[in-house]
């Protein structure tokens, strides 16, 4: 599997502190009530962890991350918590190969979910609809843009730490009918001098919400909308089991 975070695993975390503002209220009400274990997919270097964590405070929690320099990262802000250290259980393979619960009762996807194509997806359908165990769920996001279309140069970070601000900046351009190629750059700047450039690329398969309603429908599973609609936030559970 190629490590898509390698190079640039080191802006990844800083530049999602934000963004994780905005989540982790709305993750944590979508979460309410759910038992263990509980998954989280594409976990990074933990932010989303944390949220599930103190969210649903008894519950095993497995995180899936197959990036070995955001795993790295994940490690250590499990390690150094006593609560995250007795409960996390850190796997380094993708979440398809990865060996999980039989039983699962939440299992989140959040800001991952474009790293894998619809047959993929599939088989993710397949898994809530026989692995979620009764009032489970799962809880993903769709993030913009939910077509292949053109996207423009913007600044999507702007972080300081020390005396060095660390800049992240992303563009987009159709590679296919369901397909985006994004283009990222990461700039070091120090006082008014850019000391450092990193250029990196990535698919990412979009999604929209007719879309994967119709995907889970085929497998017995219903969409619902979560959270402040700007999120793009849902959660999913088996018809069977409501």
């Amino acid at each position: 599997m190629v490590d898509q975070y390698e190079k640039s695993a080191e802006f990844i975390d800083i530049m999602l502190g934000s963004h994780w503002s905005a989540l982790s209220s709305p993750l944590a009400e979508a979460l309410r009530g759910v038992s263990g274990p509980i998954v989280d997919v594409g976990a990074g270097g933990g932010h989303g962890t944390r949220v599930i964590a103190q969210a649903v405070p008894h519950a095993d929690i497995v995180a899936v991350e197959p990036s070995f320099a955001l795993r790295s990262v994940l490690l250590a802000r499990v390690a150094e918590n006593a609560r995250l250290r007795d409960r996390v259980t850190v796997l380094p393979e993708g979440f398809l190969q990865a060996t999980l619960p039989d039983r699962l009762g939440a299992v989140v996807v959040m800001n991952v979910i474009g790293h894998f194509p619809a047959a993929d997806r599939a088989r993710i359908w397949k898994m809530l609809d026989t692995r979620l165990v009764p009032g489970g769920r799962a809880v993903l996001n769709l993030q913009p843009p939910t077509e292949s279309v053109a996207v423009p140069e913007f600044k999507g970070a702007d972080v300081r730490i020390g005396r060095r601000r660390y800049e992240g900046w992303g563009k987009a351009e159709p590679a296919g009918p369901d397909r985006l190629l994004w283009h990222m750059t990461y700039r070091t700047c120090q006082g008014s001098d850019m000391v450092a450039e990193l250029d990196v690329s990535y698919d990412w398969w979009v999604l929209d919400e007719k879309t994967l309603e119709a995907e889970l429908d085929e497998h017995g599973l219903d969409l619902k909308q979560t959270g402040p609609a700007e999120l793009g936030m849902y959660t999913i559970q088996s018809r069977a089991h409501r």
